[in-house]
């Protein structure tokens, strides 16, 4: 079964920094575009970064130069560094395919950015 485990999630005050880390399961995501997802309180949830099978990146122009999205196939593990984190950070983050598997959301790991 495919299952999504977010983790690294915290409490970070501005201008610093996390690590986010996602194990992927039940499949070989090697072969799978992958996505780092946010939801803030009372806000739609957004595709924040991508990666593509072959490595590519792109980026929400709000994260950009900030946020870098990577993946190790062999751990089937997909990795969401930030650092400068603001405020308008604060969310839940989750990992998923790009396009998303909608059935398949995990717990999400919850990132707080305040003084």
């Amino acid at each position: 079964q495919v299952q999504f485990v977010e983790s690294g999630g915290g409490l970070v005050q501005p201008g610093g920094s996390l690590r986010l880390s996602c194990a992927a399961s039940g499949r070989t995501f090697q072969f799978y575009n992958m996505g780092w997802y946010r939801q803030a309180p009372g806000q739609q949830r957004e595709l924040v970064a991508a990666i593509t099978a072959g490595g590519g990146t792109n980026y929400v122009d709000s994260v950009k130069g900030r946020f870098t999205i990577s993946r190790d196939d062999a751990k089937n593990t997909v990795f969401l560094q930030m650092n400068s984190l603001k405020s308008e950070d604060t969310a839940d983050y989750y990992c998923n395919t790009n396009p998303a598997w909608e059935n398949y959301w995990g717990q999400g790991t919850q990132v707080t950015v305040s003084s």
